[in-house]
């Protein structure tokens, strides 16, 4: 008998390393069972027995041994799915390329992609395994807590009697995780001397659904009653398991709540386990720049894919794991820069071929701009084959409107929406997408006009002059875009956060810079024929015949830039283009009248100037549009005093 008590203490050291084994194997048993779609709870009556056995030992910290285990299982899972993929793929030879690492980045997209949703998917059903299991471990522990509750308030109950006081309140705070006090108050009345106990009763109807999905958060771990069973309710415990309680388990109530937060915990863990074994899988495949090289539709079904992962794993584990979004939102960004760079690249090359000549439109051109008047601001999934048989067409119609325009600014058009389409499969990026689109459109603007006001163009493709018609053709297409700016704008407003409003000014700015831009062009129009009014009418002779040769030549560089601007330009802009060529007109006779000291007398003088001006006004207003235009000739002749 001398040695009983240091023997007692051997054996009970055995017990427990053996329990701690058992719990070991069944930990690695239940985490590696095969990832078939269903969450049942492996050997359940096992797993209460041996979580009721760890707590009498006082072994709380238990759980650490499945979360060990459950971070070199989601190693594996990856591994194993890597593997399967491989072994079917003929072109890769796994006795060449020996790291798995490499053999994965030999695949192509559509395999690669097929590889990643298998992960999602096996990591989907091992977090729902996950969950079912530390739900069960969690009800054992809440049951534990019941009983202690009741234990409690039994021999609060026959302090009470003894007392002869009915209206104590017992107040119990509790530490939760987060390390909060939660005050629950138990003031129940009079319970009978002998407590029923029904949390047997309780325990023996099953919950259909272990481990359902559709909770996305588990209950605070409060530990009043109620709680406790919602929690023994929440998994299927065996009937009779009343009895493993013993009244010497000599747990406190601190303890036992620490440790339910202590496993809800875990479940947090495991979702943060398997986004980050999912971001180290897709930094592998990163390394070469593979994921930045897709294109858009690739990367949108990578995006949701993801996306889709995230909000499953936030639903089963109520946690918002930030790793796996922060490698979408950083593989976005490298998207987003190489999208724009390919673009604005694009939009250059096409700037410096473009000989600012009118471009055909074909049908396709039409359909997309009539979609977008219909409201659907997006590109056509396929070519309709019916475009193919309709001819093309000199005007794009938008509205009613006939716009001239040039092949760059058709295919620019087109750009414009592959960005909004962009944002609307990949929220994340609008403010990215709204920036580099606004890059984009400023670089349209400032290079055209080095190209064509400030003649680049002569240069770069060889042009031998810029004409006034280059310059109407390039006004009319810098109107074509001003006129899809509002529609881009609110396009992106409202997919914008209301605080992000203020980036919407990048759109005013561009307006404004275009309308800047058309207006110059205008007044390199007017100045063209300024100057020619400046070099005819300084050596104009008032003599016969009339009409003169001055005069005649002014008529015919005029009919000569109607003809340039007629087709290009709407007929209220020609109108408003010539009144102020013969404002400039005017002021050219005026001084070289002035000059010659001839007046408004009525005298012979007077008469030839007159016919010639006659000639000029019907000339003028012959032209076609024109007709009505108040030209207020009188304005030559210097007023009397």
């Amino acid at each position: 008998l001398r040695h009983l008590g240091s023997q007692l203490c051997e054996l009970e050291k055995l017990i427990d390393k053996m329990m701690i084994a058992e719990f070991s194997t069944y930990a690695r048993n239940d985490l590696n069972r095969p990832l078939e779609d269903d969450c049942q709870i492996l050997e359940e009556e096992r797993l209460v027995s041996l979580v009721f056995g760890l707590l009498k030992q006082r072994k709380l910290n238990f759980y650490e041994i499945y979360g060990d285990e459950m971070i070199i299982t989601a190693k594996n899972i990856i591994k194993q799915c890597v593997v399967n993929t491989v072994s079917q793929i003929e072109e890769i030879d796994t006795e060449v390329v020996v790291k798995l690492a490499d053999q994965m980045r030999m695949m192509n997209f559509p395999q690669w992609f097929d590889l990643l949703k298998n992960i999602f998917s096996k990591f989907t059903i091992f977090l729902k395994r996950i969950k079912a299991t530390l739900n069960t471990i969690r009800s054992v522990v809440f049951l534990v807590l019941d009983k202690n509750q009741k234990t409690t308030d039994l021999e609060d109950t026959l302090q009470k009697n003894s007392a002869k006081d009915s209206t104590v309140d017992t107040e119990v705070a509790y530490l939760t995780h987060e390390g909060m006090f939660i005050s629950d108050a138990f003031s129940e009345g009079d319970l009978p001397p002998v407590a029923a106990d029904t949390t047997s009763q309780r325990n023996t109807s099953p919950n259909s659904e272990p481990c359902s999905s559709d909770s996305v958060s588990e209950p605070e771990c409060t530990t009043d009653s109620s709680s406790s069973k919602e929690q023994t309710s929440s998994s299927v415990t065996p009937g009779g398991v009343e009895m493993m309680i013993s009244d010497d388990m000599k747990l406190t109530d601190l303890e036992l709540v620490r440790l339910a937060n202590n496993i809800q915990e875990l479940l947090y863990n495991a979702s943060d386990i398997c986004h980050d074994r999912s971001v180290k899988f897709l930094m592998a495949r990163a390394k070469d720049g593979f994921l930045e090289k897709l294109n858009s539709n690739e990367f949108v079904a990578l995006s949701r894919l993801m996306e889709g992962f995230i909000l499953d794993t936030e639903q089963i584990c109520g946690r918002k794991s930030m790793s796996l979004r922060g490698a979408l939102q950083s593989q976005a960004n490298r998207f987003v820069n190489r999208f724009h760079e390919e673009r604005k690249t694009k939009l250059s090359l096409l700037l410096d071929n473009e000989r600012w000549k009118q471009a055909e439109v074909p049908a396709e051109f039409q359909d997309l701009v009539d979609s977008v008047s219909h409201g659907r601001i997006s590109l056509p999934e396929k070519k309709p084959a019916a475009t193919e048989e309709r001819k093309p067409t000199d005007f794009l119609i938008v509205e009613g409107q006939k716009y001239a325009t040039v092949g760059t600014v058709l295919l620019l058009i087109r750009i414009i929406l592959e960005y909004c389409q962009c944002v609307d499969n990949i929220p994340s990026i609008t403010t990215d997408m709204l920036t580099r689109l606004s890059d984009l459109l400023k670089y349209f603007n400032s290079r055209s006009c080095q190209l064509v006001l400030g003649a680049g163009a002569l240069q770069v493709v060889g042009l031998k002059t810029i004409t006034t018609k280059n310059l109407a053709l390039s006004s009319r297409c810098l109107q074509l875009i001003v006129h899809y700016i509002p529609i881009i704008r609110a396009h992106f407003e409202a997919r914008l956060q209301p605080k992000q409003f203020s980036m919407l000014r990048h759109f005013d700015h561009i307006t404004k810079d275009y309308h800047d831009h058309i207006a110059e062009i205008s007044a390199k129009l007017v100045a063209i024929m300024d100057s020619l009014f400046d070099k005819l009418l300084s050596k104009y002779e008032v003599k016969a015949p009339v009409p003169s040769a001055c005069f005649r030549n002014i008529c015919k560089q005029m009919a000569k830039m109607h003809e340039a601007i007629y087709d290009l330009l709407p007929e209220e802009q020609t109108q408003m283009l010539f009144l102020r060529i013969n404002a400039s007109y005017k002021l050219h006779l005026k001084r070289q009248l002035a000059h010659l000291n001839v007046v408004n007398d009525g005298g012979p003088l007077n008469g030839l100037v007159t016919s010639d001006v006659a000639f000029y006004t019907g000339n003028l207003q012959a032209l076609k549009g024109l007709n009505n235009l108040d030209l207020n000739m009188a304005e030559i002749w210097e007023q009397k005093r």
